[in-house]
Parts: structure tokens; C-alpha cells; sequence
């Protein structure tokens, strides 16, 4: 087939919905189908280049999220769609939207994916947790965007289960984001920088509503405290908050962005994984961090997926609370038999969330959508 992806920002490396439609369009590529992108940028043998669309007031926030929004350029958005067999639109905003028209006007099957939920937007204007804002966004989104859909991509059941009951009738299709298959089962000595230390682990945009001040709060309650160094892997706009907050432990924590081989090299040195996040829609960085080894401490949040990657109560704490986070980092570090045990589970348990395995199911969603059409 001929697979169009529409995704506004594709190659930003801090935003997990670019990072997992770069690896599907990778193994699609892979298994012989064509696949080319409708994104801002520039255009290329594989991509369709549209400018950006700024938006005052709200454009330098934006930046600080590592994402653009596409601008309607129709003579472009026609050519890429008239290429396509089959389109896939990643997000509800305007370059989706015209996409999705340009698709009905020129009989061509579309598809569509829910990977941003309203509270990642709500919470940037400290909106996150009020539940009559989030509910209009969810009521917009399906009215302009996913009405018009019959098959939908959503990451995790917990996604599958908010828009059903809000009332989105399309075909849900729930296919994981998928692990990438070089992340497997590792353990490594420790760089000389972190002998001695106890090393944990979060990864993800440096954002309100993922909650890394919870984790660098938590340390101040470890009995721990002192042998723990904190390593957050993204950027954004709490990065220098979060640095003023870290100054207060002993070893102060590390920001960074990392390559894919240098994230792997790392986790493969860390004693425990932590994902404090108030909301999810997968959390696919969590799967990766268990695939190598490690135990996770996750919040037990109700507006996120990530708590059904725990496999029991040990590996949970209360959302929003450094303390009891503390109290689950201090067990697993106390009883570190028990803890490898539960690194091989871990392992074992995230194999069921392969790319490949992942890539299968959009196959199958794609070749629906597409037999729907003859």
C-alpha cells in the first residue's frame, strides 16, 4: 500500500506520538509498503512539506512542547493525498482536519489516531484536573475530527474506554505504540560517575501534568536520599524549575537528551524506573525501561494508562504524593532479591508490546479501511 502518515510535528524527538509514527512508518517501510508524510517542514522523497502556522499569544508556549502546527496548504495536502491508497491522521488539529476533507472529497479511505488527550493541552494553562474543560475538548474533537472517522487508533484500552463513553461510535481499534525491538533485557556495570550511586530513572517532556517534581520531592522522604541520583531524559518548559528544585538533594538530578543508544546504555545502569505522571495515554517510554530490566514505580493515576503495566501493588503509589512514592522506591531498593525477580517478570511481561506485533494490527486496520472503499 501506499500509506500517507498527517502528523503535524514528525521529527521531534520529545514527543512520543512523533517517535512511535517515525518506528511504524520504519517497519511499514520495512515490509514493503510506501509510506510518505504530510508534516511541517520541508519537503522530501518522503515527505510533504507544509509551513507552520503560528498561533500568538499561546506560539512561544508551544515551542517550549516541541510542536508546530501545519498550515492549510492545499495544493499540498492534495498532491500528498491523491498519492495515497491510504491516510492516517495522528492528531485533531487543522492539518488533519483538511486532510481528512481532502480524502472524502477525492474518494480515498482515511483513518484516524487519539493519542493526545485534552489534559495534555489543559494542563499547560494549570486546567488539567477540571473535568467540564477537558470534557469540551473532548466534545470538540469528536464533532470536528473523529465523527467523520469509522476506524479509529487508540494506544491502551484506558483510551479505548474515555472516548467510548463520550460518546465516539467509530470501529476503536486498541494497538500499543509497540517497544522498539533493540530494547531488550540488559544489565551493565555502572559509568564511574554513578559508582556507588543508586540510579532512577524517568523519561519524558519535562511538562506539568508528568510530574517529575513528584519524583525529585520523593527523594527528601527516601531513606535513600543520599545514594540516589535522578537522571530525567527530555526537555521542556519545567526544565529550569525542575533544576531549582533538584538543587535541594545531595546529588542534585541530571537533564538530558539522549540518543536511542545512549538511552539504552543507561537504563541498562539503573537500579529503578519511575513514572509519576498524573496522565497517559500509554506511556510508552515505561514499557521501554521495563523491556531492559527494570522494576517501575508508576502512579496510580485514573487518568492514565500506564497503571495497568503494573504487575502488582508494590510497583504502584498514590498520584501526586512524594511520600508514598518514597515508600514504593524504598521497598524495591530494600529488597533487591525480590526486585530482580520481578526485572526478569517485567521483562517477560513487556515482550506482549512489540512494535512488530503493533505494526500487524494497523496493517489489519489500514487493509479494513481500505476494503470498505472498493
Amino acid at each position: 500500500m501506499k500509506i500517507l502518515f498527517v502528523i503535524d510535528t514528525y521529527k521531534s524527538n520529545n514527543n512520543g506520538t512523533s517517535v512511535s509514527a517515525r518506528r511504524f512508518a520504519d517497519e511499514l517501510r520495512r515490509r514493503w509498503h510506501k509510506v510518505k508524510v504530510l508534516c511541517v517542514g520541508e519537503s522530501g522523497d518522503e515527505v510533504y512539506g507544509v509551513s507552520e502556522l503560528r498561533i500568538p499569544v499561546f506560539d512561544g508556549l508551544i515551542k517550549k512542547h516541541d510542536f508546530t502546527f501545519g498550515r492549510n496548504d492545499q495544493k499540498t495536502i492534495r498532491r500528498a493525498v491523491e498519492w495515497a491508497d491510504v491516510v492516517h491522521c495522528y492528531m485533531p488539529f487543522a492539518l488533519e482536519y483538511h486532510a481528512r476533507t481532502m480524502s472524502e472529497k477525492l474518494h480515498k479511505p482515511c483513518t484516524a489516531a487519539f493519542h493526545i488527550q485534552p489534559q495534555n493541552l489543559t494542563s499547560s494553562v494549570n486546567m488539567g484536573k477540571i473535568d467540564w474543560v477537558n470534557d469540551i475538548f473532548y466534545d470538540s474533537f469528536r464533532l470536528f475530527i473523529y465523527r467523520h472517522h469509522t476506524h479509529i487508533h487508540v494506544p491502551s484500552k484506558f483510551m479505548a474506554d474515555e472516548i467510548e463513553k463520550r460518546g465516539y461510535n467509530a470501529n476503536i481499534h486498541v494497538i500499543s505504540n509497540g517497544i522498539d525491538s533493540d530494547f531488550v533485557y540488559t544489565k551493565r556495570p555502572k559509568a564511574p560517575e554513578y559508582c556507588g550511586k543508586t540510579l532512577v530513572m524517568m523519561i519524558g517532556r519535562l511538562a506539568g501534568e508528568k510530574r517529575q517534581d513528584v519524583l525529585i520531592n520523593a527523594v527528601k522522604y527516601s531513606k535513600h536520599a543520599d545514594d540516589i541520583q535522578l537522571v530525567f531524559a527530555g526537555h521542556g518548559p519545567k526544565q529550569k524549575e525542575y533544576e531549582q528544585l533538584g538543587r535541594q538533594l545531595k546529588n542534585p538530578p541530571e537533564f538530558g537528551y539522549f540518543t536511542k543508544h545512549e538511552l539504552i546504555e543507561l537504563l541498562s545502569q539503573c537500579d529503578l524506573y519511575a513514572h509519576a505522571s498524573d496522565m497517559e495515554s500509554e506511556a510508552i517510554a515505561c514499557l521501554e525501561a521495563m523491556s531492559t530490566g527494570l522494576v517501575p514505580v508508576i502512579a496510580n493515576s485514573e487518568m492514565s494508562a500506564t497503571p495497568q503495566f503494573a504487575l502488582d501493588g508494590r510497583s504502584l503509589f498514590k498520584p501526586g504524593s512524594p511520600k508514598d512514592l518514597a515508600r514504593a522506591m524504598d521497598y524495591w531498593l530494600d529488597n533487591p532479591n525480590e526486585r530482580e525477580q520481578m526485572e526478569q517478570r517485567y521483562a517477560a511481561f513487556a515482550k506482549g508490546f512489540s512494535l512488530e506485533e503493533s505494526v500487524s494490527k494497523f496493517e489489519e486496520m489500514l487493509n479494513e479501511a481500505v476494503c470498505e472503499m472498493a
